[in-house]
């Protein structure tokens, strides 16, 4: 049997399944991630982007930081892939518990995904760091001047965990009790290099361990299976019938 017919028997069996995924499940969309060859830590920018996405750079310069996140974090018009839509229909279908991601798209909500841990935020939360009036994606994106004030004065500041913040502690606690409580935990997409996001693989009990990703992790070796290819193309074969 090979390892997509073990992975089709496994959520056959199972009724509690729980997907952890990482940037690799939006690059099939369009979204760059970081840390690929073609990331956006590979391109040039006057400021590294791992600090152009940090609290203390978008404290100490707002319009060089909305730059960066307006022309590069922003992507809009991305739909959902294969990927995506499967997991919504399996969980329609009663076999998918929960959705973890590390993604800050939306494309989990916008496949029909109601069960979704957001482990960094969310581009479609924006709140008026004064007064806490929030505001949507698009509007941040078509602000007219380069750093979105609301009228109070207060600076908009997207509901993303940037570099130097901590994880939303109630997000969290719902991700590690979904991951804790799997039968199948599904990981795909993800280096599984960023923490405490990626310690959360740590917490899972059971003997069906799936990793799929298109390059090595340092998960691999606890796998029970391993399944090397894309995301879309792998979760997207899988029936729910």
């Amino acid at each position: 049997m090979n390892e997509l017919s073990i992975l089709q028997k496994w959520v056959d069996e199972s009724c509690k399944i729980v997907f952890f995924g990482g940037a690799g499940v939006s690059t099939e969309s369009g979204i760059p991630d970081f840390r690929s060859a073609d990331g956006l830590y590979a391109q040039r920018y006057p400021y590294p982007p791992e600090t152009m996405v940090s609290r203390s750079f978008f404290d100490a310069h707002p319009r060089e930081f909305f730059d960066f996140y307006c022309d590069r974090m922003l992507a809009l018009d991305a739909q959902p892939n294969r990927a995506h839509r499967k997991l919504a229909e399996l969980e329609q279908a009663g076999t998918l518990a929960a959705v973890v991601t590390q993604n800050i798209d939306g494309l989990h909500q916008l496949a029909g995904s109601r069960r979704v841990y957001e482990l960094h935020g969310s581009i479609h939360r924006n709140i008026c760091q004064r007064c806490g009036k929030t505001y949507t994606a698009r509007q941040v994106k078509d602000w007219p001047d380069p750093v979105p004030r609301c009228p109070c004065g207060g600076i908009i500041k997207p509901d993303v965990v940037l570099y130097g913040e901590p994880l939303d502690e109630a997000t969290l606690q719902g991700a590690a009790e979904a991951v804790a409580g799997a039968e199948i935990l599904i990981v795909g997409g993800t280096s599984l290099a960023v923490y405490p996001a990626a310690g959360l693989v740590d917490l899972y009990r059971g003997n069906r361990l799936v990793l799929i990703n298109r390059d090595p992790t340092p998960q691999d070796r606890r796998a029970d299976l391993l399944i090397r290819g894309s995301i879309g193309e792998i979760l997207g074969g899988i029936s729910d019938t």
